[in-house]
């Protein structure tokens, strides 16, 4: 008789939904290669957990589409959109790859930081707001840039930094 325990499988863990959200993304590919809707199944999970993985939930994606958990895992750290740990209501992201650094990204980090209180990896005390930094968005000719929710935020100074957070209030 074995004396280890075993992790629930994913049925215990996802909900009847999460799975049904989870299915439309494994109908996007081949049968045979369902682990393709990893990226799609951790951000319905990520979303359903208040915006953060825990090991339990990526453990219950592994065992969904037949991946190991490691391979899961390594997605899950690779790709900036994941988070690891609970983040604010209102997740800013910014840019401190070459193109938005030679724009003045520097400027708005401190300005941030400043006006939040807070550094890169950090949530404000009333979880209003993380600050990350992200190597690239993809959006260099709008540098300096920042992503906050689905929405960019280009040509940034400290002025429209400060008229972004206004809104958010």
């Amino acid at each position: 008789m074995s004396t280890r325990m075993s992790k629930p499988n994913a049925s215990a863990i996802l909900s009847e939904e999460t799975r049904a959200a989870i299915d439309r993304w494994i109908a996007k590919y081949p049968p045979e290669q369902k682990q393709s809707a990893v990226m799609g199944a951790l951000s319905v999970i990520q979303k359903n957990n208040g915006g953060c993985l825990t090991t339990e939930l990526m453990d219950a994606v592994a065992d969904y589409l037949e991946m190991t958990p490691i391979a899961v895992y390594e997605v899950a750290t690779f790709y900036s959109m994941y988070e690891l740990k609970p983040v604010g209501l209102h997740k800013l992201c910014v840019c401190t790859n070459v193109s938005c650094l030679l724009r003045g990204s520097e400027d708005i980090v401190a300005h941030l930081e400043k006006k939040l209180g807070i550094c890169f990896g950090e949530t404000t005390p009333d979880n209003k707001f993380t600050l990350k930094e992200v190597e690239c968005l993809g959006a260099c000719g709008g540098a300096p840039i920042m992503q906050l929710g689905r929405e960019y935020h280009e040509n940034l100074t400290p002025e429209k930094v400060d008229d972004i957070l206004a809104k958010l209030d």
